[in-house]
């Protein structure tokens, strides 16, 4: 008799890198209220997993200078082992997710946790999220800002680039 596969369980760590001044100033600046200005990552097989502007990086969960996230969503469990989740790491750092791929509001943090976190368990990231972008550029502001945010690189140093070889650096 076959034994089930394992279940790893599969979370979104999110941070406000506005530290709440999102929340405060967008009403000011924008016309609309945010909640936050969002960086997520992935937690599976004991380590977080985010992308930035130096490509795709590991580290133990909270480890970069970012320390605890603002929240952690449960996003189910997998049956990827750790093999194939690193192979696919791999692939994604030499295709979608290559530190010169990096935008800040087309690819970035959060399109990397969405696609992960759907190839790890079929579901997608919370639409607060993954909307912000959009939601920033559709007021006057937003678009004012786009030619500056646009060039903006941003990735939380306390984590080791991922490579193939070991999936870490």
């Amino acid at each position: 008799m076959e034994e089930p596969p394992a279940l790893h369980p599969v979370k979104l760590y999110v941070y406000d890198l506005s530290k709440g001044m999102a929340r405060r100033l967008s009403p000011l600046m924008l016309g609309k209220q945010l909640d936050g200005i969002w960086h997520t990552s992935i937690i599976v097989h004991k380590d977080e997993f985010y992308y930035g502007a130096g490509g795709i990086s590991s580290c133990a969960p909270g480890g970069t200078l970012l320390g605890p996230p603002d929240s952690v969503i449960d996003l189910g469990n997998t049956e990827v082992t750790e093999e194939i989740f690193l192979e696919y790491l791999s692939s994604l750092g030499e295709s979608m997710f290559r530190s010169e791929s990096y935008h800040f509001f087309e690819r970035n943090c959060n399109t990397f946790s969405n696609e992960v976190a759907q190839f790890l368990t079929g579901r997608k990231i919370p639409s607060y999220i993954t909307d912000l972008p959009s939601e920033v550029l559709a007021t006057p502001f937003g678009q004012a800002l786009r030619p500056f945010l646009s060039t903006t690189q941003f990735h939380p140093p306390g984590g080791n680039t991922f490579n193939r070889d070991n999936g870490q650096s």
